[in-house]
């Protein structure tokens, strides 16, 4: 998803707000971001369970089903490597604000660990180890051939000036490049960093160990990107749908589509959908929920962002803002849900009334939730199924990169879209077999693979 980054000169107001009034010992405390209780503040109408809580549950129901035993379940379940470090960074209020980096290389039995960064405040290490995981399994249940990985840093991101972002992917780079490789850890863009920061990224591990551009994944074309990158997780959102309506009788042009979440993944989405004959009917971002019965136009409505606009204040035909929470309850055929996990939960998932949900993000509906919905009769396209368009043409991008060629962008998405649906056949079918819901069966499917890999390697 794309990073929204000031380009003037003065301190975020996240920071900002944080900044000490009275002693020296709550000043100290006011500026280090590292990550504690005392950090986190209870949020209204949170989901019941955690990331990592999430992918973990999943993770024993698919093994339960395996019959993999306790021991290789721990090999399993648990990270090869996890780093944190400390990322003390002079800001343009003149202070140095502590923040907390962080890199879990889950699992490499497959190959080379692969994964986004994400920067968010609220970021932190047991978020980091579910998001590696799921990673591990993607790549396996799409057949690519890398593990799974995942870092990031508890910094404000979205209200941050470019100045102070650039300085924190550097430090976090300097503290982390042993890790990583072409061959052996690649980092790519997720929540709050783009094609921007992985250039920050390449060039900073450059300069120790030379031109590598295989380094990072989801790069500017400029620097040895990939055609077709950063629609890719979009895109690939698209071709589920394609392949999920077949089972359902849904035709794009009687389609209803809400997302929720407009950033990279979501307003790409939102392009695809439209051009293939959807209508887009409601749509929200962290500032507020939009919708519209004759339907949205997403092509306006992302011009007005990008013109400073807030999407809350989006006035076009028939457009009405709305509270966030009702963007769920709109009545449509496709709910994506693209923004952060845990945001269909117990709480909220009766009220949903969508025929079909994509998900877009990671982790973004609790196991209640995933229940309620089932039982609702709500086809779920699972995340470690759904939004792996965008790992796949990150490998696309790192073949071309150590190949030293670059392929047309007709080509990228047609690859693409071989791997995507026949990845969404398998599990379909495998779903079939065994009795499952796409959720369970793309978990065995995965998790099969892996432990095939790691036997096969004398690793367990």
């Amino acid at each position: 998803m794309d990073v929204h980054v000031k380009q003037g000169g003065v301190v975020n107001e996240a920071i900002a707000t944080v900044e000490p009034k009275a002693t020296d010992a709550g000043a100290t405390a006011a500026l280090d971001m590292s990550p504690r209780v005392a950090n986190r503040a209870a949020k209204p109408g949170a989901a019941e369970m955690s990331n990592f809580d999430i992918v973990s549950h999943y993770f024993e129901l698919a093994a339960d089903r395996l019959g993999i035993e306790p021991d290789l379940r721990a090999v399993l379940r648990s990270a090869y490597r996890e780093v944190q470090v400390q990322i003390p960074v002079r800001c343009l209020d003149g202070k140095i604000h502590v923040f907390s980096g962080y890199r879990v290389q889950h699992n490499g039995a497959r190959g080379p660990y692969k994964g986004g960064v994400r920067y968010h405040e609220e970021v932190d290490l047991d978020e980091v180890r579910a998001l590696a995981a799921l990673m591990t399994w993607k790549t396996a249940i799409t057949g690519i051939p890398f593990g799974g990985a995942k870092g990031g840093i508890n910094c404000p991101a979205e209200r941050l000036s470019k100045a102070e972002l650039q300085l924190i992917t550097r430090s976090f780079i300097d503290k982390i490049e042993k890790l990583l490789g072409p061959t052996r850890d690649i980092p790519a863009p997720d929540v709050n960093t783009n094609a921007q920061v992985m250039a920050w990224m390449m060039d900073e591990y450059g300069k120790l160990h030379g031109h590598t551009p295989a380094i990072v994944t989801g790069k500017p074309i400029s620097l040895g990107g990939s055609l077709g990158r950063q629609e890719a997780t979009g895109r690939g959102l698209v071709y589920m749908f394609r392949e999920a309506a077949r089972t359902l009788e849904l035709h794009p042009e009687r389609t209803r589509v809400v997302l929720q979440g407009f950033g990279n993944v979501g307003s790409w989405a939102a392009r695809i959908f439209c051009e293939l004959g959807c209508k887009l009917i409601g749509v929200s971002d962290v500032g507020g929920a939009i919708s519209s019965a004759s339907g949205i136009d997403p092509e306006a409505l992302l011009a007005h962002i990008q013109a400073g606009g807030k999407l809350s204040e989006y006035s076009g035909p028939g457009v009405e803002a709305i509270a966030s929470d009702e963007l769920l309850q709109l009545d449509c055929e496709v709910l994506v849900p693209a923004a952060l996990g845990g945001t269909i939960h117990a709480a909220n998932a009766e009220q949903i009334r969508a025929r079909m949900i994509i998900e877009g993000a990671n982790s973004p509906t609790t196991p209640t939730a995933d229940e309620i919905l089932h039982e609702k009769g709500v086809f779920i396209v699972p995340d470690v199924l759904a939004n792996a368009g965008g790992v796949v043409v990150s490998y696309f991008e790192w073949v071309q990169n150590l190949q030293h060629f670059r392929w047309g962008e007709r080509e990228v998405n047609d690859k693409l879209g071989n791997i995507m649906r026949r990845a969404y056949r398998e599990v379909r079918d495998r779903a079939a077999r065994d009795h499952a819901t796409m959720r369970v069966a793309a978990y065995e499917l995965g998790i099969e693979r892996v432990l095939e890999a790691a036997r096969d390697r004398g690793y367990v």
